[in-house]
């Protein structure tokens, strides 16, 4: 079955057809960095995360770039109230968010530019839009003409009513030809503001054109994926179409993604309602991987309720799949028991990719493991060892891997790992006795991948921590 994506363009499932053959162009609007991140950040970056991850199983060079914004009135606001640089704010920030995605296991994007480092790029497609009659300055101010778009609102599918004026009218601060007109380029108006030099004076870009020239700057004027979570289908991600395929000629992404929020049991989590959690809370009292295991376990498009039971269930749920990993219990490498774990190592894979490509249904993925969860532990029980068993564990741990999960911890307590330790190495002793070279390599890569190496001499097998 060929991957077939959800297109919040057209609301129509699709087939995935790469512009570049073998090559997919992935941009994802990361955070605004002003406070900490929270869980709700957390799960949006996972679940791009996962998308890249299986695009890369199917054998695509993944060129993923997401953004952060550090320009901002929020940023701005925050650096004022602390009587601190805007800049230093966004960057202090920044630092903890790549330490904070390093900890829940989300692969770096390939670039991760910012604004502030995008301005020579922002002004120059500014100029543009302006040059094609697509824009206009005020005061200082730049701003998008609406009208000027006849298919403005064909991602959100809205219809702005417009009321064409001959002049400029005033709403709020901004002077302007009309309402839904939005700002590209905004002058300086207080001495603490980010500035740059610009045609139109000192000032700072508009939220949206940041996203449209670091796109055309990092993956070109049209790229295969473009990401974000569903609040930003309306304004942001209508206002990058707008400007981006009219300055270019050319449609900004076939394919748009939107994640679904993750939401508390019975209410929304918002800063407003003081009842945000930010991701280094979660990671204090739970494992990265419960985080993921609940990701996985809903469709990345719906919305994710979150309490403290849905987390002890996926916290379950990962000890059940690392469960698979322990050793056999017997040498048993014929029998029905073994054709049936063989069998289902198969299917699993077959039915696991079907559920991928299937927009991505990592919760139909995620039960397809489960049930070779169910057959390797029943397989164990009849006491069913050698390479059946074997390849199916392996089976397990690379598509587990393949969305992202670790089902091997190392362990650094030596006074508890020791006795385990010694029986596997007593195994595989056993093992080479009877020459089961493979098994016993298999037994001494394990734990290497735990981290213990095994060194073999004349008076036996010792073994040490890796460095």
């Amino acid at each position: 079955m060929a991957l077939r994506v959800y297109n919040t363009l057209t609301r129509k499932i699709e087939p995935f057809q790469a512009l570049e053959p073998g090559v997919v162009k992935m941009y994802v609007c990361g955070p605004t960095v002003y406070a900490d991140a929270h869980i709700g950040h957390a799960m949006s970056a996972l679940v791009f995360d996962i998308i890249r991850r299986y695009l890369e199983y199917k054998g695509y060079e993944v060129r993923h770039v997401m953004n952060y914004t550090d320009v901002d009135d929020k940023i701005i606001n925050r650096a004022r109230a602390n009587g601190q640089d805007p800049l230093e704010l966004a960057q202090h920030y920044i630092d903890r968010f790549r330490g904070q995605m390093e900890q829940v296991g989300v692969k770096p994007p390939m670039v991760t530019p910012r604004v502030s480092g995008t301005i020579a790029e922002i002004v120059d497609m500014v100029q543009g839009l302006i040059d094609q009659g697509y824009a206009y300055e005020s005061e200082g101010d730049v701003y998008f003409r609406v009208r000027s778009d006849e298919d403005y609102g064909k991602l959100s599918r809205r219809k702005i009513e417009h009321a064409v004026s001959s002049t400029r009218q005033r709403f709020g601060d901004e002077l302007k030809e009309e309402a839904s007109d939005f700002a590209l380029w905004k002058a300086r108006k207080a001495p603490d503001e980010p500035a740059w030099l610009s045609p139109w004076g000192m000032g700072r870009p508009g939220w949206h054109i940041e996203c449209s020239a670091m796109v055309r700057r990092h993956l070109g004027p049209t790229i295969d994926i473009h990401g974000g979570g569903n609040d930003l289908i309306f304004p942001h991600h209508e206002n990058e179409i707008a400007q981006s395929e009219s300055c270019n000629g050319a449609p900004l992404a076939t394919y748009w993604l939107h994640n679904g929020m993750l939401q508390l049991r019975d209410e929304k989590m918002s800063k407003s309602l003081g009842n945000i959690i930010s991701i280094d809370d979660f990671l204090s009292s739970h494992s990265a991987g419960a985080f993921r295991l609940l990701v996985l376990g809903s469709h990345y498009r719906k919305p994710i309720v979150f309490d403290d039971e849905v987390v002890e269930q996926a916290e379950r749920g990962l000890d059940r799949l690392r469960s698979a990993l322990r050793p056999p219990s017997g040498v048993v490498v014929t029998g029905a028991d073994v054709e049936a774990v063989s069998e289902v190592a198969v299917s699993a894979r077959e039915r696991f990719e079907a559920a991928m490509d299937d927009d991505f249904n990592t919760a139909g993925a995620l039960g397809h493991l489960f049930e070779l969860v169910k057959a390797i532990n029943t397989a164990r029980d009849a006491g069913v060892g050698g390479e059946p068993f074997v390849q199916a564990q392996a089976t397990l741990a690379e598509l587990a891997g393949v969305l992202g999960l670790t089902l091997t911890e190392k362990v650094r307590a030596a006074s508890d790992a020791a006795p385990f330790i010694a029986l596997l190495i007593e195994l595989r002793g056993e093992l080479r006795k009877i020459k089961q070279w493979a098994l016993a390599d298999v037994v001494r890569d394990r734990l290497l991948a735990q981290g213990v190496v095994l060194e073999d001499t004349r008076e036996g097998t010792t073994w040490r921590w890796e460095q």
